[in-house]
């Protein structure tokens, strides 16, 4: 099977005020389809950058990123939008929900932009799967934390992606509520056979996946593969 994510000498600088500051150099690796990943490493190692530019958020120094075997660093701004809309479902530590949406609209936006005709019931029907079905009509300040990430969790899966990108997902949840979230999380990612992406802290979170990745001062110091 082809990988979905293809890193390449991956690396990212930024310059300002007549200096310069790398925070990746020369990434390298592949993920395939369906696996679970997470990158982890210290505050200022990369971990973000990396999943921005894997997710065609931002565009890299030097390097490559094809995803779903297209080269990201090909395209313009507008057309690695199109791209994320149509294989990509994100899920932010600080939910990224937008409040003047209640939490079926929030669900349907994806699936919105893309013109699906059955948004409405599919998103009813992943706010069920999330424990939600009782809060659909809820805007985000009237949700707790854990019932937010809940709803974005069910967004993220709404449009079907191809790869999902987790920065952070229980970085602003406590103890038990982080770890229904996992759970979730993990349940729905294997129904949907979607390759996840996870960037954390939690060790808990991180040695759930699969495969661990590990990041220092700009650098992938190991990769971990579990039997």
């Amino acid at each position: 099977m082809d990988p979905i994510l293809n890193v390449r000498d991956l690396g990212k600088t930024y310059s300002s005020a007549g200096s310069s500051l790398t925070v990746l150099e020369k990434i390298n690796f592949s993920v395939e389809a369906g696996s679970t990943l997470s990158i982890v490493g210290p505050s200022g190692s990369g971990k973000t950058t990396l999943l921005g530019l894997c997710a065609g958020l931002d565009r890299s120094s030097n390097g490559s990123v094809e995803l779903n075997n297209i080269r990201l660093d090909d395209l313009s701004e507008n057309e690695r939008a199109v791209v994320r809309n149509r294989y990509v479902g994100f899920i932010f530590q600080n939910f990224q929900l937008l409040l003047t949406l209640n939490a079926l609209e929030n669900v349907m936006v994806p699936m919105e932009l893309q013109g699906v005709k059955n948004a409405r019931s599919r998103s009813k029907e992943l706010l069920e799967k999330v424990g939600l079905g009782d809060r659909m009509h809820h805007y985000p300040a009237q949700l707790s934390g854990g019932e937010q990430q809940r709803v974005s969790l069910a967004r993220a899966f709404s449009n079907n992606p191809k790869i999902l990108f987790a920065d952070e997902p229980t970085g602003n949840l406590d103890a038990e509520t982080s770890d229904k979230v996992i759970k979730l999380l993990f349940d729905l990612n294997k129904e949907a056979g979607t390759t996840l992406i996870i960037v954390t802290h939690n060790s808990e979170l991180a040695d759930a996946t699969q495969r661990i990745i590990r990041l220092k001062g700009g650098n992938m110091i190991s990769d971990e593969r579990k039997n």
